[in-house]
């Protein structure tokens, strides 16, 4: 018998807080499977070992943050040797800046479906604080198929064997592989293989020179969460490093003031639990509860930045939620705008459902997921 399928309408997607998705390189690199492609001898090695450094050591990659994480890097058509050699060329600082061991590498492994999967699922385990595996190349962890076997499905199908512990993990996995020799006016129709790579992977990135002599190129940016760009680097034959040669404008995500102004009152009130409509009276905000229920789903990151949880509480009679706010504000939070409405000390007198009281130890505890627009 066949399993039903599970779904979700729109209404409780649109109410329901989902986990942030985990961003590696902040705005380029996030949890999942993705794609660097280049032609041969272009400079993606380098390019890569510069990411693993960046992200072990939780420093910028161009004007990108990083979220500082343990890195795997399988180098399997380099020696140690070689690799020394390039991380000697890299960076000047001494190893033990990147102690206790944060960027680990290997030579050999074994291919996707002959044992890969196990040996990238028990390193996991032995470094939990992995975030970013990379394997160079993707054709080394690959083994030959039949004539008989299609060439698409198996493109799709090694791709997704890798994107699955990405996405179980919540970590990122990045696939150094080659250009077709032929030119094209999608760059994603030029890299090597079917269409399966480059439509499985969550992100696709790449690297074309004009002219092989050049010191330059572009590094072509496209995937489905991140937004879709173009940089223009160099090659740095001094430090062996790609340099950005134009800024680079990163999106900001704008905060609405009704979530400034409720950040403001639930650090006051300690927390809040009832509908839309009675926070609204509260806040005394000139909006729908439909708006604001959707701007708290949306902007749910930001709240988890400043220490508020939120949560739903449905009964048969009603559908009420509650916020609250954890007390330990021991870290930065992002200041409120200016010339904003004061806040109401206590719920409104029509309102006798909401209830806003200290939080209790626990409230932290107990809260749902938090959510991030993408």
């Amino acid at each position: 018998m066949s399993k039903k399928l599970e779904t979700m309408d729109a209404e409780t997607l649109m109410t329901t807080p989902m986990e942030p998705l985990k961003f590696i390189v902040s705005g380029l690199l996030p949890e999942g499977l993705h794609v660097l492609a280049g032609s041969p001898k272009i400079g993606k090695s380098w390019l890569a070992l510069w990411i693993c450094l960046q992200v072990a050591k939780g420093e910028k990659v161009w004007g990108f943050e990083t979220l500082k994480s343990e890195v795997l890097y399988l180098c399997l058509e380099d020696s140690f040797a070689r690799i020394q050699s390039r991380l000697f060329e890299i960076t000047d600082e001494a190893p033990a800046t990147l102690q206790p061991a944060t960027l680990h590498f290997a030579i050999m492994s074994d291919a996707i479906g002959h044992g890969l999967e196990h040996q990238i699922e028990n390193f996991i385990k032995e470094h939990p604080d992995i975030g970013l595996i990379v394997i160079d190349t993707l054709q080394k962890v690959r083994k030959t198929v039949s004539a008989n076997v299609n060439p698409y499905a198996s493109d799709y199908d090694d791709i997704s064997a890798l994107k699955q512990i990405a996405d179980r993990h919540h970590l990122a996995i990045l696939l150094v592989h080659h250009l077709r020799k032929t030119g094209d006016a999608d760059p994603l129709n030029m890299i090597s293989g079917t269409s399966g790579i480059a439509g499985g992977a969550d992100t696709n990135f790449v690297l074309q020179k004009d002219k092989r002599t050049e010191n330059t190129a572009k590094l072509i940016c496209t995937g489905r969460d991140i937004e879709g760009r173009e940089l223009f680097l160099e090659f740095n034959k001094n430090k062996f490093l790609w340099e950005l040669l134009e800024p680079i404008e990163i999106e900001q995500l704008i905060i609405p003031d009704e979530i400034f102004l409720l950040c403001d009152f639930i650090k006051s009130a300690g927390s809040f639990t009832g509908t839309a409509t009675e926070l609204i009276e509260n806040l005394n905000l000139d909006c729908s509860p439909a708006i604001l229920k959707k701007r708290i789903i949306k902007h749910m990151e930001h709240l988890g930045r400043n220490r508020i949880h939120y949560s739903e509480n449905r009964t048969f009679e009603r559908r009420e939620f509650t916020l609250c706010y954890d007390g330990n504000d021991d870290m930065t939070v992002e200041s409120s705008p200016q010339n904003l409405p004061s806040l109401p000390s206590a719920p409104s007198q029509g309102c006798n459902l909401a209830t806003v009281a200290p939080c209790s130890p626990l409230c932290g505890e107990n809260d749902g997921g938090v959510d991030n627009s993408t």
